[in-house]
């Protein structure tokens, strides 16, 4: 690999699962016991915000209870030691790649810590539970709501992960289904920019084919492994 300059770094639920975090959406098609369609799209919000905050109101505290694993300490690794460019888009909504160290990093899909204003569009740092009616620092109107991209909205700063996409000359996708778009197609887009495209997994995933080289295995293994590969290390700081 000694010829790549410009990485980009999916990660999805797998990454996190190994902390103890449970993924969203389970295999019977539920977001912990929930539908998606009564948590996680504007329409629930309208119907039922109870519901709909407390649902995150549970995730973020839960976020206490768990810490990064290996794959996060060795992604925050590569972000201190990779000389070019480097971008790890997240699909998770959880703090555990910035509490291992990753600067470089967007949250496509949002944040737990972190409320969204609905009236002016702000985002603000957001640590205890959200009811709604919870008003806005910014402009003081009572739209508070997770700042979570529910289905139907737009991913977080697709621009600036669309740029990274056309400039990357390794494409690594970690723990995810290969399901959920726009994420789900950034491997066909990075290939036909000429990138090279690396799945790591505990499974495959429905977007394998497009993969160039799928290695199966434990995130927490597989990523300190790549990691060592890119930096010439043996062992990860």
């Amino acid at each position: 690999m000694a010829d790549i300059r410009n990485i980009v770094i999916l990660t999805g639920a797998g990454v996190s699962a190994e902390s103890g975090l449970a993924t969203f959406r389970g295999p019977d098609g539920l977001w912990e016991g929930h539908r998606v369609e009564d948590v996680c799209t504007p329409e629930a919000l309208v119907h039922d915000p109870m519901m709909v905050h407390r649902f995150y109101d549970e995730r973020r505290a839960k976020l206490a209870l768990v810490k990064p694993n290996a794959a996060h300490a060795a992604l925050a690794a590569l972000d201190r030691a990779w000389p070019g460019a480097l971008l790890v888009v997240t699909q998770n909504v959880d703090d555990l790649h910035e509490r291992a160290g990753s600067k470089r990093l967007i949250h496509m899909h949002g944040e737990l810590k972190s409320a969204l204003c609905a009236a002016c569009g702000s985002t603000a740092a957001w640590q205890a539970a959200l009811p709604p009616g919870s008003k806005c620092a910014g402009c003081g109107q009572p739209k508070l709501r997770p700042a979570i991209v529910f289905f139907g909205e737009m991913p977080y700063e697709m621009d600036v992960i669309e740029a990274a996409l056309d400039e990357a000359d390794l494409f690594v996708s970690i723990g995810t289904s290969g399901v959920v778009y726009p994420a789900a197609g950034f491997v066909q887009i990075a290939r036909a920019r000429g990138a090279r495209t690396l799945e790591l997994n505990l499974d495959r995933s429905a977007g394998r084919s497009y993969f160039q080289e799928c290695r199966v295995g434990p995130a927490s293994l597989l990523v300190p492994e790549l990691v060592r590969e890119l930096t010439g290390r043996q062992a990860i700081d």
